[in-house]
């Protein structure tokens, strides 16, 4: 797996207190990743897609304590530079995205537009 020069992503402490979390409900842990990814659609365009997974052939890597986030090629060009939190309140708990070249988002905060 090709690992890259700078940070496409960050994570918030509290994400990744959530991340190492998820990854001990595994049933391998030390062979599943944390996967950012964009995919076609949304109501804005776009939509952000995570989940923990395999690694696979391309994916681009960052170490975070305890895990391993990675990004397609395709989608490190709509993510990098973004912030990624969790938040649990009355009326969401759930990953949000801080993504600086989101020109717009949908008002649940999961899709959008460059």
């Amino acid at each position: 797996m090709a690992e890259t020069e700078t940070a496409i992503v960050t994570l918030t402490p509290r994400a990744q207190e959530m991340v190492r979390h998820f990854l001990a409900e595994e049933q391998d842990p030390s062979s599943k990743v944390l996967r950012l990814s964009v995919d076609a659609g949304g109501c804005s365009g776009f939509s952000y897609s995570i989940a923990i997974d395999e690694r696979k052939d391309g994916d681009l890597g960052q170490s975070f304590e305890g895990f391993e986030a990675v990004v397609d090629p395709t989608s490190a060009q709509f993510l990098r530079g973004i912030t990624v939190d969790y938040v649990d309140t009355v009326g969401h708990a759930g990953f949000t995205f801080d993504n600086p070249q989101a020109k717009s988002s949908c008002g649940c905060g999961n899709s959008f537009t460059v």
